[in-house]
This record gives C-alpha cells, sequence and structure tokens, in this order.
C-alpha cells in the first residue's frame, strides 16, 4: 500500500509538472519549463522510494503498469476539473484497453 500511496503522491505532481503550465500559455517558456522541472524534482522524492519499496513486492514491469494506471487515473481527473476538458468515449475505451494490459502482466502464468 505504500507504494501505491507514493505513485499516487507522485503523478500529482509529475501532471501538475507536465500539464499545469498549459492554463498559462501567455508565461515565458523559459520560466515554465523552471516551474515544471521544480515540481518534477518534487514528484522524483516520492517515485524513487515507491519504486525502491515496491520492487521488493512487484517486478519492474508491474511497477511501471501500476504507475501507468495511477497516471491515467489523474491525469483524466487533471484535464477533466483543471484543464476543462472533457473524457470522450474513445478515451476512455483506450483506458479500458490499458487496464485489460494491465490483467494480462499481473496474471501468473
Amino acid at each position: 500500500m505504500r507504494t501505491i500511496v507514493l505513485l499516487i503522491f507522485s503523478n500529482i505532481f509529475m501532471t501538475i509538472a507536465w500539464y499545469g503550465h498549459l492554463r498559462y500559455k501567455n508565461s515565458p517558456l523559459g520560466l515554465a519549463i523552471l516551474v515544471s522541472w521544480l515540481i518534477a524534482l518534487v514528484e522524483y522524492c516520492f517515485q524513487v522510494p515507491a519504486n525502491r519499496f515496491g520492487h521488493s513486492q512487484f517486478s519492474a514491469a508491474q511497477l511501471k503498469t501500476i504507475q501507468e494506471i495511477i497516471t491515467l487515473i489523474i491525469f483524466s481527473i487533471f484535464s477533466v476539473v483543471y484543464l476543462k476538458e472533457g473524457l470522450k468515449w474513445n478515451y476512455l475505451a483506450g483506458f479500458l484497453m490499458i487496464i485489460g494490459a494491465a490483467i494480462l502482466i499481473f496474471k501468473k502464468w
């Protein structure tokens, strides 16, 4: 559970760093890069421990899969709430396919 919580916080900061500046398109690009980079530093403070702790329980591929699913959930919320963009049916269908891929990755064969 510790790994999941750390990955959630990591992804919140990552999403803000990568996409938060899109509401401030008139600000200088250099400033957007600098602020994004500083936010990403905080993201790494959660991501690195999440992977260190998680790798004792999950494979690297499983960790990456968990991270991607969390990213999709957080990004979906962020894009609707912060960027005011709608979720289209094909986005949701694609996300469901990725979740299907995750099931394949976690299945014991």
